[in-house]
């Protein structure tokens, strides 16, 4: 009998850690936000179909290269019958030459043998342009990383701010327990209990406000996501990643895996490349063609005949044209040169400055944390105190905003510290 009573009152304690077990499962992570994020994002999604758009102008570049085939056809009316005047014997005599109407058709195939440049500088264009559109897809999905990792932050932020309300409101009512307790005996003016009435009014008004921003912050969380906005959000905390990398190596690293600055040399290089493929169109441009044509003529003795010819082509003088428009694509990518040193520039910039916040969230949370400590132990002296007569209401109130003070810093702290190491880890271009 008293084995039966036992495992029964095991059976809430067993229902309770599996349920805990069931909750911290269903948390969500940050990797599962990044990977659903990646899924469904239109921006990203976007950039794919650039990506895409930048591989078939390769494909299409590429294919300059093979023979062009033609079919032409067509019905021509004259207005009269063609035909030839001849002198015979003093006598002048007309030949008919064509029929009056006659159909005609035409298949061809050109072959380019030789364009001067102009075909193969415009698929290293293309090659180049398709390597930047990717490498622009890249630096799409990362900022999208940071976008939810900041919404993450921003909701795990919010439940702590939440947390340490209630928190602040819990220690408030019992505050006011004890005061009114006090009053009924005459040991304290209605003046206290009248003023820990209105603090305890104003922290939950703090906590409706803490309440909202929390839904907020998931809602915007859900909407990077692709979710309803109202679906219910559990995550797993996040803890702030130490580096001991030092500043100029992380600099070093930066501008070396940046993918927008990878980008940026890779559009110059296309630029130039277009350049090159537009000089090349005033160099000798020799192509192979041949092909069948057959034309209704009931004087021919043949009326159809394959043909083969071997052309060249070139421009002497376009009047100046090819040279202009291949020095304004010089010019674009001289622009873009000078756009990549400037956000070299402004990349050094961020990994200094998130670099910095890194270390200062780190000494952060090692105040905040020490100063939880004397907080809680600032109130209990001022509670005793005042329970003895020894202090006054005010003094137990501002311990409590002391104490409050503290947490809320230091939760801001853990956010800050979780977001500074994330930050950084998008201005070295490795998130």
């Amino acid at each position: 009998m008293n084995r039966s009573i036992k495992v029964r009152g095991l059976l809430p304690l067993a229902a309770l850690a599996a349920a805990l077990l069931a909750s911290n499962a269903a948390a969500e992570s940050l990797q599962q936000a990044w990977d659903t994020a990646l899924t469904v994002d239109r921006g990203l999604k976007a950039s794919r179909e650039s990506s895409a758009a930048a591989a078939s102008l390769l494909e299409a570049a590429k294919s300059a290269r093979l023979p062009n085939m033609a079919l032409e056809a067509g019905y021509t009316a004259l207005g009269e019958t063609p035909a030839a005047k001849v002198d015979f014997f003093g006598q002048s005599l007309q030949m008919p030459l064509a029929q009056r109407d006659s159909a005609a058709y035409r298949a061809m195939a050109t072959l380019p043998l030789y364009t001067g440049g102009r075909i193969t500088r415009g698929i290293d264009a293309a090659t180049a342009g398709m390597d930047a559109a990717r490498l622009g897809e890249t630096a799409d999905a990362q900022n999208l990383k940071l976008r939810v990792a900041d919404a993450y932050v921003s909701v795990l932020r919010a439940s702590r701010m939440l947390k340490v309300t209630e928190s602040h409101v819990t220690s408030l009512e019992a505050h006011a327990r004890d005061v009114g307790n006090l009053h009924e005996q005459g040991m304290v003016a209605k003046s206290d209990l009248l003023s820990v009435r209105v603090a305890l009014a104003d922290a939950r008004q703090r906590q409706l406000q803490m309440a909202n921003g929390l839904d907020l912050a998931r809602a915007a969380y859900n909407r990077l996501l692709g979710r309803p906005l109202d679906q219910s959000v559990t995550l797993d905390d996040l803890s702030p990643e130490a580096t001991q990398a030092q500043f100029h190596a992380l600099t070093e690293r930066a501008l070396e895996r940046r993918s927008e600055l990878a980008a940026l040399a890779h559009q110059i290089e296309a630029m130039r490349h277009q350049a090159a493929a537009v000089r090349g169109e005033t160099a000798p441009q020799v192509a192979l063609s041949g092909g069948y044509g057959y034309q209704e003529n009931r004087y021919q003795v043949h009326q159809g005949q394959w043909m083969v010819t071997l052309g060249a082509k070139w421009n002497l003088f376009d009047g100046g044209v090819a040279g202009h428009r291949a020095s304004a694509v010089e010019r674009e990518a001289a622009a873009l040169s000078e756009q990549r040193d400037e956000l070299a520039s402004i990349i050094a910039l961020q990994v200094r400055q998130t670099w910095l916040d890194v270390e200062e969230t780190r000494k952060r949370l090692i105040v905040t944390q020490s100063a939880i400590a004397q907080a809680k132990e600032n109130l209990l002296v001022a509670r005793d105190r005042y329970a003895n007569g020894l202090a006054t209401h005010t003094e137990v109130l501002d311990a409590e905003t002391l104490r409050t003070g503290s947490e809320s810093n230091h939760a801001n702290a853990l956010s800050d510290a979780a977001l500074a190491g994330l930050r950084l880890k998008r201005a070295t271009g490795e998130l």
